[in-house]
This record gives C-alpha cells, structure tokens and sequence, in this order.
C-alpha cells in the first residue's frame, strides 16, 4: 500500500481544541476518499501542512484539498508546497497550478479566452473611490466586494444603495480585492458546483442560500442538493475546463446563472475546493483511479 498526504487545515484533524464548526464535512470527504483509495493500493493520512516536523519523503503524493485556512498565510503555503515537490515527491494539484488559482485574477485569462464570467472592478487596496467607479463601469447600485485570496465568502461584504454612504468611513479592504455586480440569480435559483476528475465529469450540485441571504456557504445556512444538469449548463462548466492546456486532477467550476439564462464562471477551484462526495460518492473512485494512473 502506497501511503498518500492530505493536506489540511490545522483546524479540521480530529481533537483540534479549535475543530471547526463544519469539519465534519471533511470526515464525510476523508471516509469517502479512502474507499475509493483502498482498491488502488493507496491509504490516505490527513496531516497538517503547517507541520514543521513532517517527513514528506514518506508519501508517494500529497493531495492539496483540504487545506482550508491558507488564506491569511497564502505565500508560506505556496512555498510549503514547493518545498515538498523540490523533494520530488508528486503534488496534486501541482504547485504552479495552485499558484495561480490561488488569487482570482485568473478570471481575467478565461474572460480574454471567451468564457463569460461575473464584470469584475480589480484594486490592490479597495476604497470607496473603487467602489464608486465600480457602480458606474457596471451600471449598477448593488455589489458585493471580494478578497482576490480567499474563500468560503471570507471577508466579503455586499454594498446596497442606502450604505454606499456610510462605506466613506471605514477601511473597505486591508489586501488586494475585486468588486462584481451583485447576481440576483445567487438568491434565487443558487449556485452550482460541478465537480470533475481529470476533465471527467462526477457530479453536480445546486448550493442555495436561506432565505434573506446570498452566501451559499453551509456557514450561513446554505443548502446543497445534487441535480441532474441541462446539456447546455454541462456543457458550459466542461468548456471553462476545455481552456486548460493541462487537466488538474481535481477540479470545481462554480458558476451562476445571468439574466439572460446563461451560465457564468465564478471560480475555478483546484487549489482546495470541497467535492461535495456525499452527492457523488463515485468520485472517490474516480480520483483514486486518476492517481494511480499519473503515479504509473
């Protein structure tokens, strides 16, 4: 049996003082992954990036999805997973990959390739001068405001009309951010995740906020259900794919839907997207057959 790293937060590992409040959804994803791990010959152990002590030549790969608070600490994880792919031990995603999916400003190469996403107002320190300038550029009075790093709706505040004057009083973001156009179609129908394994398809799943908010984060009440997607919204989520020159291993496409019914790209996650296994168990399969397949 070959011995494979999953990378996680300190937070999630079971007996963290500080375990947090949705870690079982990372138990539902390890006991999913391991059973379609095992018939490949491959175990799977949760370890703490940020573990100065780790042996990373033990393992055979280290998988990076799990790493959930890399957030606030980006650069030191980016080059702890140099670090471990200098020792020439195989890191899924790959360390140039995670690199740049890990601040969104790649929304910009896939909006130059054609792939429609959300109008994005780009700012190293966001203020109300950006958030002005955003509303005119969009031609909107509703907008949410976004870490380039991060996730989980992390640092995200949504600016209405009757507080855009009050934002002239407080720092809107300490680190880079974007504006986008609030999408009313994030309250109303939610947000899907389609879920895909070396450009496979798995499965998707619609994520709905309760009612009176738009983070679709289980955090503040979201659901998630799995559906049956029309061809057309499949198709779409395989065409952000589509402009990969390589496939990830792992991959979620986010998307919403627009006004005039098509779909657009939220975000790309292959740096440490949940996999929703619990809507499309195969997928533990599917990633253990694509690992043994690129570690031969």
């Amino acid at each position: 049996m070959r011995e494979i790293a999953l990378l996680t937060a300190g937070n999630l590992v079971s007996g963290a003082i500080d375990r947090r409040s949705d870690a079982y959804l990372f138990d539902v994803q390890l006991e999913i992954l391991r059973a379609g791990f095992a018939p490949e010959g491959f175990t799977l152990t949760p370890v703490r990036w940020a573990d100065p002590e780790m042996d990373w030549t033990r393992f055979g790969a280290v998988l990076v999805n799990c790493a959930w608070d890399y957030q606030d600490r980006h650069e030191e994880f980016l080059a702890t997973l140099d670090a471990i792919a200098a020792l020439g031990v195989p890191v899924f995603n790959d360390p140039k990959t995670v690199r740049w999916n890990i601040r969104k400003t790649y929304l910009q190469e896939f909006e130059a390739k054609g792939v429609r996403t959300i109008p994005t107002w780009w700012s190293d320190r966001p203020d109300m001068h950006d958030l002005i300038d955003a509303c005119a550029a969009f031609g909107v009075r509703d907008v949410v405001l976004k870490r380039q790093v991060g996730g989980g709706a992390r640092g995200q505040t949504r600016f209405t009309d009757p507080q855009m004057s009050r934002a002239v009083e407080v720092e809107l973001l300490d680190r880079p951010g974007m504006i986008q156009p609030f999408v009313p179609a994030i309250a109303t129908e939610g947000e899907f995740s389609f879920l895909f394994v070396d450009g496979a398809f798995s499965h998707v799943v619609l994520k709905r906020p309760k009612a009176g908010e738009y983070r679709i984060q289980e955090a503040y009440g979201g659901q998630s259900m799995a559906i049956d997607p029309a061809p057309k919204d499949r198709a779409a989520a395989q065409a952000v794919l589509d402009v990969l020159s390589d496939k990830p291993l792992y991959a979620r496409v986010d998307m919403v839907r627009g006004d005039d019914g098509g779909l657009m790209l939220m975000e790309l996650e292959v740096l440490e997207p949940y996999l929703y296994p619990k809507d499309g168990p195969q997928i533990g399969a599917m990633l253990g057959k694509a690992l043994a397949r690129r570690l031969g």
